[in-house]
């Protein structure tokens, strides 16, 4: 294990150890964590009985490989991404701490794009891509806690600089709900 996720891991582990009573907390604020596509920090604001907000702000191209083509060439490092959704959810199987969502937003990356031309010099170009993108989970609220675990499958459709370049993410995680 690399020694740099060790605080990650305790900060997580605080979290999960707060035995404080919480039921479906969605009118509030939360802070977690991602693993998948983007994986990184993730913020929820929840607005009203069905309504949220939510913000990824990670690495992608570690889960699905980090060496993909793209236009007229290849990704190959991990990259920046910013994402954000307006998310609509609600309770699944009429049990308040389960909760399904789905949404619309957008996303930001930075990325290290290698063109076929600099093949042999293996130079590359950085730039921005910027892209809709589309989620749909399910949260469940741990009862007596206040934490939820997440998992959620999207798609990525790039607008600039590759217009339809298409990605998927997913992800799990958790989050400390306020």
């Amino acid at each position: 294990m690399r020694t740099h996720h060790l605080p990650v891991i305790g900060l997580l582990a605080i979290l999960l150890s707060l035995s404080h009573t919480a039921s479906a907390q969605y009118t509030n604020w939360a802070f977690g964590f991602r693993i998948g596509e983007p994986s990184g920090v993730n913020i929820r604001k929840y607005f009203g009985d069905n309504h949220a907000f939510d913000l990824n702000i990670g690495t992608y191209g570690g889960l699905y490989g980090n060496v993909r083509d793209y236009r007229s060439g290849k990704y190959k490092t991990v990259g920046l991404s910013i994402q954000g959704h307006y998310l609509w959810h609600d309770r699944l199987f009429a049990n308040e701490n389960f909760r399904g969502y789905y949404g619309f937003g957008g996303q930001i990356n930075s990325r290290r794009y290698y063109p076929d031309r600099f093949a042999a010099t293996n130079d590359y170009e950085s730039g921005i891509a910027l892209g809709g993108s589309a989620v749909a989970g399910a949260e469940y609220f741990v009862p007596g806690k206040q934490y939820s675990i997440f998992a959620e499958l999207g798609v990525y459709a790039e607008v600039l600089p590759a217009p339809l370049f298409l990605n998927v993410s997913s992800g799990v995680g958790i989050r400390f709900n306020l």
